[in-house]
């Protein structure tokens, strides 16, 4: 008689399923995150809007220029996940434990969207909007920690508008992180880690609106539980951008501002956050916060969709 083997024993599906949607968001995100970081990081002087800005690199770069600066996102993603949902899971027990309420576990805003499950009498054991809106911020300052060098690494790949390797200064990632941290040690592979921590402090805006969409899809449609995953996650990731973006423009500039010293690259522009901000509202008024959110926005909901379609695939796929 055949031993059956535990559910534990298949937790690798989680892993590969993960992976292959981290490829299907980095391949159908990827180029509207090149025209987004190239429209924030440079003036109308370049680029008047995005379709000039996408047209003017494939005409220049080939399509391949689109994907300019796509392995560290692509590596990175697959511990940033883990690490984003691990501790987004763990901050809300530890919230519902010690803050909201004491003597219940927290459950997830998904745990709404199963209709197997039946709901408990008293929705005040559910961990309140508050509290997933503070697991973000939480989570999303535990993230910065890988996110700040693999967006630094991503940018500056992404900002190099030769079509011809010998004329960049980064040959890719590995060469990029390696010159990065002979002239200015692992200080210089964080550089943008205030920044890249206030952004992510928006997370508040995501998993808040996350929960809130979960909850009236639940219980004002009749939408399947992946229907409801899908619209909620992909309609508060626009809340988040539409709150976060501003941030994320300013984190750019940083993250793309010459380091100078050993490395040759320019003189550097920035050495706070606020002389970022200052200097983009200067050279474009309150516009200039907002340079590049049309791909961006227009990248949120499918690169979303496919990763959710590519993830639930897998999982159905596998043994």
């Amino acid at each position: 008689m055949t031993e059956k083997k535990p559910a534990s024993d298949k937790n690798y599906r989680g892993f590969v399923a993960g992976v292959a949607s981290g490829i299907a968001k980095l391949t159908v995100g990827h180029p509207f995150d090149t025209v987004k970081v190239r429209l924030q990081t440079s003036d109308s002087t370049r680029f008047s809007g995005p379709l000039q800005c996408l047209l003017l690199t494939v005409r220049n770069e080939g399509f391949r220029g689109l994907y300019k600066g796509a392995t560290p996102p692509l590596v990175g993603w697959m511990f940033m996940d883990s690490i984003m949902l691990g501790s987004l899971t763990f901050y809300r027990k530890v919230l519902h434990r010690s803050l909201f309420n004491p003597h219940a576990l927290s459950a997830s805003p998904s745990s709404w969207a199963r209709r197997d499950l039946p709901l408990p009498d008293d929705k005040l054991h559910k961990l309140p909007t508050l509290g997933h809106a503070m697991a973000g911020v939480m989570a999303g300052a535990t993230v910065s920690f890988i996110a700040a060098p693999v967006e630094h690494i991503k940018a500056r790949l992404q900002i190099q508008y030769s079509s011809k390797k010998s004329e960049r200064l980064y040959k890719g990632p590995i060469d990029c992180a390696r010159k990065i941290y002979r002239f200015h040690g692992i200080t210089g592979i964080y550089h943008g880690l205030s920044a890249t921590l206030l952004f992510r402090s928006f997370f508040f805006f995501w998993w808040g609106s996350y929960d809130v969409f979960t909850r009236l899809l639940t219980e004002r449609t009749n939408l399947s539980t992946p229907a409801v995953n899908f619209w909620a996650g992909g309609l508060s990731a626009q809340v988040f951008w539409m709150t976060s973006y501003p941030s994320d423009v300013v984190k750019q500039r940083i993250m793309t501002d010459p380091l100078a010293g050993g490395l040759g690259d320019g003189e550097r522009r920035f050495r706070h956050w606020r002389e970022a901000a200052v200097t983009v509202y200067r050279e474009n008024g309150w516009r200039g916060y907002w340079r590049g959110f049309v791909p961006c926005f227009l990248r949120a909901f499918p690169a979303n969709a496919m990763a959710l379609v590519a993830f639930e695939g897998v999982m159905r796929a596998l043994p």
